[in-house]
């Protein structure tokens, strides 16, 4: 969807990962070329911009006050048949664990979502953008109600970094993290079941230096409660680059602080550990 009058626009990563070029076409028939600013595989958002006259942007809703029953609209070309509204109420939000994205925090519709309308727009009643369709759960291709957009003040803050520096900067410590069970809970003598077990340390990373040992379990970042590996990464990723960041770790029964230079996360999203 267009975003900014000046041409930039909003799509999701896999829709653009494999083109050689790439044509933007608009609801009135006219065709532009278009360029990629940048692209973030972490998210699965992309920018792109298209040089022409002034174009109508799309305006950004306040995603933060979405519910479940809300009334949104999906946007986009199912199967190539050509623009296509559809309409159904928030099922969800702040789905994660879902395998999708390295970071994810999905706003889930009923909305009918098909292959096409990747990269389109989610609205909301007053046709504001409150997310980008990204995905759908299907065993036959076609919606069977259950579609996933990520949430537009998440895009947005990707996208301004994109457009700012060209790419999107985020923490890293240099860590892998394990899932916290009740057995391990239990051997670990947690009080509660929470926090993540550290089960690898990079060598010289941020965290070795700053004294996180393998078999520790982290239980905040920065004051904020750490529930699984995913809320970890979350939470690390959100960090600054060569910063001091306070964590709460539990080691031998015991609570500890300590403190760690943020290094900056690899560009190579798939690499670990994270």
């Amino acid at each position: 969807m267009i975003v900014s009058s000046k041409g930039y626009i909003l799509t999701n990563h896999h829709v653009i990962e494999a083109a050689d070029e790439i044509e933007v076409a608009t609801a009135d028939g006219k065709k532009f070329k278009a360029r990629v600013v940048g692209s973030d595989p972490d998210t699965d958002i992309a920018v792109l911009q298209v040089t022409t006259e002034s174009l109508p942007a799309i305006t950004f809703g306040n995603d933060d006050g979405l519910r479940a029953g809300d009334v949104v609209l999906a946007i986009g070309n199912p199967f190539g048949v050509g623009q296509t509204v559809t309409m159904g109420i928030v099922s969800a939000v702040g789905r994660s664990h879902l395998g999708i994205n390295t970071f994810e925090n999905f706003i889930q519709t009923d909305a009918a979502i098909n292959p096409g309308n990747s990269g389109g727009a989610l609205i909301d009643s007053n046709g504001n953008l409150v997310g980008i369709n990204t995905a759908i759960y299907s065993q036959s291709g076609g919606s069977m109600g259950i579609g996933f957009a990520i949430p537009a003040s998440s895009a947005r803050q990707v996208m301004e970094s994109i457009i700012e520096t060209g790419s999107v900067t985020r923490g890293w410590i240099g860590v892998e993290a394990q899932e916290i069970t009740p057995e391990l809970a239990e051997s670990f003598k947690l009080p509660v079941v929470s926090g993540t077990l550290i089960a690898g340390v990079m060598r010289g990373g941020p965290a070795d230096k700053g004294g996180v040992r393998p078999g520790d379990v982290l239980l905040q970042v920065e004051g904020k409660a750490v529930t699984d590996p995913q809320s970890m990464l979350t939470l690390v990723a959100a960090l600054v680059p060569g910063k001091l960041a306070k964590l709460k770790i539990r080691r031998d029964t015991k609570n500890l602080d300590v403190q760690v230079e943020v290094g900056k996360r690899p560009n190579a999203q798939r690499q670990k550990p994270r």
